[in-house]
């Protein structure tokens, strides 16, 4: 792969990652409709770090600030107004579901399910909930709401998103929304519970490729995909994050429903 395939996939990753459209999707469809070889899951790695760092980042202060209220839950009272504490429990319950089922379903997450026939059905099936959810939900509840039932739900919502075009931003969102989050709270523990998995995902993947022969031909494309990725998924976060406040989403349901169609058309 060159610098410039890399730079494309890496500034598509960037945008499709907290888009309720599916990175993984496009990752795999976009080489396969411009005859590209396939970039590999070792590519498809360094761009979902490039995201996760993006999103660390730009979730800095709410990453420290939950941590801390985390240690303080194992003090006397430690539950006790502490919303930040329930949170962070909140999301650690909410990334069993999708790691119980990525130990589970790794195979064939990583071969079956690389068909474009697949991203097309669940571009689909997932539009059309999102639509649903986007005009059922009655965005009511704000995020200090939150309860661990919701926590549960949403996480095996974002079980769900292993499988290449259902989208973990677009799943947890719906889910949050069929739950009646407001949108912004929606989003915002959509992106927060996409931590913990995202990252020891990142750490098991870097791990077996350290131990792995790679030709000195693959660090500058998986570089400039890592850069790419990570500076396009801040401004996209930032602006999904302004944009859901008071606007809907059935824009990006549509949009899946008509990428599915013309997959099935186009093969």
């Amino acid at each position: 792969m060159d610098w410039v395939h890399a730079l494309i996939l890496g500034i598509v990753q960037g945008v499709t990652e907290y888009l309720p459209i599916s990175s993984s999707g496009h990752l795999i469809l976009l080489p396969y409709l411009l005859h590209w070889p396939d970039q590999g899951l070792d590519f498809d790695v360094a761009v979902n770090t490039g995201s996760l760092c993006a999103l660390v980042f730009y979730f800095r202060k709410d990453l420290t600030r939950l941590f801390l209220a985390f240690l303080a839950t194992f003090r006397a009272n430690g539950w006790e107004n502490n919303f930040d504490g329930r949170m962070a429990w909140w999301i650690g319950i909410g990334t069993i579901p999708v790691g119980l089922a990525g130990l589970t379903f790794k195979h064939y997450v990583e071969t079956v399910a690389r068909s474009p026939l697949v991203v097309g059905s669940t571009a689909i099936i997932f539009g059309l909930l999102l639509l649903y959810a986007d005009r059922t939900g009655r965005r009511e509840r704000p995020l200090k709401e939150l309860r661990g039932r919701d926590a549960i739900i949403i996480g095996c919502a974002q079980a769900l998103a292993l499988i290449p075009g259902t989208s973990r931003s677009g799943i947890t969102i719906t889910a949050g929304l069929l739950r009646h989050l407001d949108g912004e709270s929606a989003a915002r523990f959509s992106f927060l519970l996409s931590v913990p998995a995202s990252f020891l995902a990142a750490l098991l993947e870097i791990f077996k490729w350290s131990h792995e022969t790679h030709p000195a031909g693959t660090w500058l494309p998986m570089g400039v995909g890592f850069v790419a990725a990570a500076i396009t998924s801040i401004a996209v976060i930032h602006g999904l994050l302004l944009w859901i406040r008071n606007r809907s989403l059935a824009g990006f349901g549509i949009y899946r429903i008509l990428l599915g169609i013309f997959l099935f058309s186009f093969l």
